[in-house]
């Protein structure tokens, strides 16, 4: 791959989770704190993301695939993304900013498979090169969290058009980056589109056992990527969005020596370490505070590298490693649909609703709250441990 076109794609991704990255950390604390929503109504709209993973798969296969090029379809979604941002900064009430929201939400979903598959094509051993530029977005989530805490986003609309202007930029980025023309000549099968062909691998028991546990373990996901900035909003500390891109750094650490863990202690381990960080982060939330106990709050932000990449990266892999050639892409789509689709569907609506049941006077009690999620994880944590059985240990990705 050409120098021009690494640095081209690497620009995209930068900009693509900078985007994301500038309004999901701390949209919470706004809608919150600013528009004073239910934790309710704040659950169903970071659940707009969920409904989106499970709708864009169609918008991805039916009109990318088969009609647009690549980057020109790219290009437009995030042009109407940055609109339908401003529109959802101009909305004070829930009847008016969810629907903006939902709308936002369905365009910039299809947009992660779009980078991924662009980038892809013009890479002759992914397996080896996309890793090195993917990281570039990482680092632009990092750099979109800086960003709204410096300059003091975390409670306003300003994290929504610092958003706005990035998908304006990458929107008209996306027609200077390599073309990749429509297959035209590919037909359209809705069972492939969503994973549904895939089904067949639930005849394994690991594999049936890993998407379970994936959707169940989205609901505690669900209380930290929703309510983490408005938890550490009302114990008192600042610079909010800056302190959880900690996890996001730990995240590009955890994710480099990932390969060391899989040849050592194989699969099974690595997810069980895992859906075990979930635990301990959450029990390190109910205990700490902004005094004695603020290095509990740091640990449990740090901890999102063995949350995120031993349990979510793992299973990715591992469900590479399972379906054979002909399934592998459906595989992918399965699990997607199951997580960050269904999973996360559940686990918003589920953890706003109890954070309202534990709310008292308007306070929320965020001890007995971070129990909640931690009970969950313990419990999905021996099914898993009682009923994965792998023997084989994954082979370290090349």
């Amino acid at each position: 791959m050409r120098t021009k076109t690494r640095l081209q794609l690497s620009t995209l991704m930068f900009l693509q989770y900078f985007i994301w990255g500038a309004w999901y950390v701390t949209l919470n604390t706004y809608l919150g704190k600013t528009l004073e929503f239910t934790a309710t109504q704040i659950g169903l709209c970071y659940g707009t993301f969920a409904i989106a993973a499970m709708i864009s798969p169609f918008l991805v296969g039916l009109i990318a695939d088969k009609f647009f090029a690549t980057e020109k379809v790219l290009g437009s979604l995030h042009l109407l993304g940055a609109v339908l941002l401003i529109v959802a900064s101009q909305a004070t009430t829930f009847q008016f900013f969810y629907p903006a929201l939902l709308l936002y939400t369905l365009s910039y979903t299809p947009t992660m498979a779009l980078s991924n598959s662009l980038s892809f094509h013009q890479m002759a051993d992914p397996g080896k090169q996309f890793p090195g530029v993917r990281v570039l977005g990482t680092i632009g989530w990092i750099a979109a969290n800086n960003v709204i805490g410096f300059m003091g986003y975390t409670n306003t609309a300003g994290q929504l058009h610092v958003a706005a202007v990035a998908s304006l930029l990458l929107g008209l980025y996306s027609f200077t980056l390599p073309h990749v023309p429509p297959k035209k000549e590919k037909k359209v099968n809705i069972k492939e589109l969503l994973g549904f062909d895939a089904l067949s691998l639930f005849k394994s028991r690991a594999f049936a056992t890993l998407i379970i546990a994936s959707i169940l373990t989205c609901i505690p996901l669900s209380f930290y990527y929703g309510f983490t900035a408005s938890f550490l909003s009302d114990i008192g500390m600042d610079y909010i969005p800056n302190k959880i891109s900690l996890g996001q750094v730990s995240e590009i650490l955890f994710l480099l020596i990932l390969p060391v863990f899989l040849v050592r202690f194989g699969v099974k381990r690595v997810l069980f370490l895992g859906m075990a960080a979930w635990l301990i982060r959450y029990l390190l939330f109910a205990n700490g505070d902004i005094g004695g106990g603020v290095w509990m709050i740091y640990t449990g932000i740090i901890l999102h590298g063995i949350c995120y990449d031993f349990f979510f990266v793992t299973g990715q892999i591992y469900v590479d490693k399972k379906a054979p050639d002909n399934l592998k892409s459906s595989a992918q789509g399965l699990i997607t649909f199951a997580t960050y689709g269904l999973g996360m569907f559940i686990g918003t609506w589920f953890a706003g609703r109890t954070i309202d049941l534990l709310t008292v006077d308007g306070i929320p009690e965020w001890a007995r709250i971070w129990y909640v999620p931690a009970a969950i994880a313990f419990v999905v944590l021996i099914l898993f441990g009682l009923m994965f059985r792998e023997k084989q240990k994954a082979k370290a990705p090349a």
